[in-house]
């Protein structure tokens, strides 16, 4: 499978501020991600980071994933923002591990 996974308030805690500098890790989720990832599922990482503010958190990015020891194919920016997401393939945060 492919599977696509958000980053803030799904793999980790951001503050309020969107300081993602500041963001800290949720492990169990990171570990579930990690599973999918050695099981041989294809995950890619898409967040909205910057999205709105034009900030490039690459950078930031790609460390916290090295020090949260984040499995991942590949890290996409430019989501969209939006409030809800309606789809037939999408899980909640809160029942995905």
């Amino acid at each position: 499978m492919i599977i696509y996974i958000d980053i803030d308030e799904t793999i980790c805690k951001t503050p309020e501020t969107r300081d993602y500098s500041l963001a800290v890790p949720i492990v169990p989720n990171i570990t579930k991600a990690n599973e999918y990832y050695d099981a041989g599922h294809t995950i890619i990482y898409w967040t909205a980071r910057g999205t709105g503010s034009g900030i490039d958190w690459r950078e930031v990015t790609e460390l916290q994933f090295r020090r949260w020891g984040v499995k991942h194919h590949e890290l996409k920016f430019g989501k969209p923002m939006y409030d809800l997401f309606i789809c037939d393939k999408v899980l909640n945060t809160e029942n995905w591990t």
